[in-house]
């Protein structure tokens, strides 16, 4: 490597003890990792946001089983480069395909890889920010194993500073000192190479008469708005852009919205991309302060899709400038969050007996499902009685947002389960 190769590239790890972050996946005992240590992987989807290690892991488990490895960009490649690879592993009788931002192959394109995975001639490891399940066929997903990624934490980002700073065959000449840091780890967004690129960017536009290089978020700050990037789909600033988009809506500002809704498709950004983030954010901003939100935002995304560009900007426009000008609330997102959490706390909790199916008469001698009481029999179809185990009892995950129609929920949730969950 020399130094025109990116830091991000020049600091990639070729083992799993040296990768950042996901433990979860890699982490000793973890399914993948002893899976590679196995020398013996499925196909795999690995689904993340840009920069938490998908091309890595892909490189770590080439490096680590020592098989024909060949590498495409769904962006740059078509059917003709993936029956080209296929030809190749089967002379090779097996081969590894790491196929980056696979979402962006077509419909074609994936089910050339089919026959192949299916065989086992290729062991098909695909990286994608979108959900698969949207973008990857069912055919070909049912092949695979999803893993996904988790942005880094800023404890992770750290680390890779310091990394950088301490074994990078050009940093570690410097003399670099990190003042302040919030300004790398805010601007990367849990970006690792985003992170690496603006660090390496800030040491190389620091002039000196010495060695000696102390970073403040005062110069990260300036240099980087200097040097930001144009629009580019593929670039870092397709997922700012993005962010800006959905932080306007959330801020009620339409004028924000349109703005950066305008930015997009004037740069062509993909209209499903587009439909989907407002999907999202119905739901995870809105909720049930106007449950409406969630029908004009799938109605949109369903729209978009038949009619596409130019017309569709249309219909982007009238579902971005309703959800910005709408009242908000992230009850039903945060009730999920801390649900999900109690359960990664708490483990499987049994479920109480009076809730449990009994199909059989074992069950039922067993008592499951005695006691229960049919909600409809009650007076407002309703009667108390618990719903949670025993363990939770009184826990409120859902807490109405101070808006009209979720203080309608919070009254009718306050008269039926009275000082219960304190509605």
């Amino acid at each position: 490597m020399n130094n025109f190769t990116p830091l991000a590239e020049r600091l990639r790890p070729y083992e799993l003890t040296d990768l950042i972050g996901q433990e979860h996946l890699t982490g000793n005992n973890s399914i993948l990792r002893k899976a590679i240590e196995q020398g013996k992987i499925p196909s795999i989807i690995l689904w993340g946001p840009p920069g938490v290690g998908k091309t890595t892991i892909a490189n770590i488990i080439a490096n680590k089983l020592h098989q024909p490895y060949y590498q495409l960009s769904a962006i740059s490649s078509g059917v003709k480069d993936v029956r080209e690879v296929i030809e190749k592993a089967t002379a090779q009788k097996h081969a590894i395909l790491f196929i980056d931002e696979i979402h962006r192959f077509n419909k074609n394109q994936q089910d050339a890889l089919l026959a192949a995975v299916e065989k086992g001639i290729i062991t098909l490891i695909g990286a994608t920010t979108e959900n698969p399940s949207f973008e990857v066929n069912s055919a070909l997903l049912s092949r695979a194993q999803v893993y996904v990624l988790k942005h880094l934490t800023e404890e992770d980002l750290m680390q890779l500073l310091h990394i950088a700073i301490k074994k990078d065959v050009f940093l570690k000449e410097k003399n670099i000192t990190l003042q302040e840091t919030e300004a790398l780890i805010n601007l990367s967004s849990g970006d690792a190479r985003k992170l690496l690129n603006l660090l390496e960017l800030v040491v190389n536009s620091i002039t000196t008469t010495n060695q000696q290089i102390t970073i403040t978020n005062k110069q990260v700050i300036e240099i980087a708005q200097q040097k930001i990037a144009l629009y580019d789909k593929q670039g870092e600033q397709h997922y700012d852009i993005v962010s800006a988009f959905i932080k306007s809506m959330r801020g009620s500002d339409p004028n924000g919205a349109i703005y950066w809704l305008a930015r997009m498709i004037d740069a062509g950004e993909d209209i499903k991309f587009i439909a989907r983030r407002m999907l999202v954010f119905a739901s995870e901003d809105i909720g049930n302060a106007n449950p409406n939100a969630l029908l004009l935002a799938n109605t949109t995304f369903d729209a978009v899709n038949k009619i596409g560009y130019p017309e569709g900007r249309i219909i982007l426009s009238h579902c971005a400038t309703y959800l910005a000008s709408s009242v908000k609330s992230n009850a039903s997102y945060v009730a999920i969050d801390k649900a999900l959490q109690t359960v990664q706390q708490q483990g499987n909790l049994p479920v109480p007996l009076h809730l449990r199916n009994a199909p059989t008469k074992l069950m039922k001698d067993l008592e499951y499902g005695k006691n229960y009481q049919y909600s409809h029999n009650g007076e407002g179809n309703f009667i108390e009685q618990e719903y949670l185990p025993d363990a939770l009892k009184g826990t409120v995950f859902y807490s109405p947002g101070n808006n009209s129609r979720e203080n309608e929920l919070r009254n009718y949730l306050r008269e039926k389960w009275k000082k219960k969950y304190n509605y």
